[in-house]
């Protein structure tokens, strides 16, 4: 089996760990609906102290089920694509990209309560988008254009355009996905290579070539050992028919 092929393999937790994710979410905001209505506030405060926990929890909380709904679809769909094509780094990407985008925004952001899994969408479409562009992986290329045809107008909400909508938070995650493609440009399939591709291959050493002349005609080339087993068994049925003849 190649590398490429063990890169790019289907296991029950290229979807498992998503839904799992997803609906993590969807619990926390039952929770917040039907018992802790606190739960909002424990988003990232900006500049303060005890502002810094919500850039752990903030992911999981969200303002309304419209809000919710909105993160729940890409999350999962970026999700299942980075545990398929990057799973050996698709948990460092999550929470790596958890904790560094919600520090930008900690960093960055108006003195609100950012709340919402957005930042972490960000990174992920941003991580894809930028990572196979730099594989030249022809997957991954593939599957880079097909983020950005999905969803390349997000490009727009880093700025602000919205209000009540954290660019900050989305800024953070677009450029930590792209920080994250440059740290982990060596983890990630590389492109395959045929034996004629290597920069240590010799035309005169290739067995298949061998069979062919300078004008390209075909050459019967036979292995010396078979030659030396007919060779064999031509002496063993001669000596054996002349001793015959002699007895008679």
């Amino acid at each position: 089996m190649s590398h490429n092929q063990q890169q790019f393999k289907y296991s029950t937790g290229v979807v498992a760990y998503p839904v799992f994710f997803v609906l993590l979410i969807w619990i926390v905001f039952w929770m917040q609906v039907r018992f802790f209505p606190a739960i909002k506030t424990f988003g990232v405060y900006p500049q303060k102290l005890e502002g810094l926990s919500g850039i752990f929890f903030s992911p999981f909380i969200h303002a309304d089920i419209e809000h919710l709904y909105h993160n729940s679809i890409p999350l999962f769909i970026l999700s299942v694509a980075l545990f398929y094509f990057y799973r050996k780094i698709s948990w460092k990407v999550i929470l790596y990209g958890i904790l560094l985008s919600g520090l930008i925004t900690w960093l960055i952001g108006r003195p609100s309560n950012h709340i919402g899994a957005s930042g972490l969408i960000y990174v992920l479409v941003s991580f894809i988008f930028f990572k196979g562009i730099f594989a030249k992986h022809y997957r991954l290329v593939a599957l880079s254009l097909i983020i950005i045809f999905l969803y390349g107008s997000m490009i727009w909400y880093v700025f602000p355009v919205k209000e009540g909508m954290s660019w900050e938070g989305h800024l953070g995650g677009l450029i930590t996905g792209l920080l994250f493609a440059f740290i982990f440009r060596k983890s990630v399939a590389k492109p395959e290579r045929y034996v004629w591709q290597q920069p240590d291959y010799n035309e005169e050493n290739d067995p298949f070539l061998k069979h062919f002349d300078e004008d390209g005609n075909f050459i019967e080339i036979i292995e010396p050992e078979i030659e030396d087993e007919i060779l064999s068994e031509d002496n063993t049925l001669d000596v054996t028919y002349n001793f015959k003849e002699n007895n008679d």
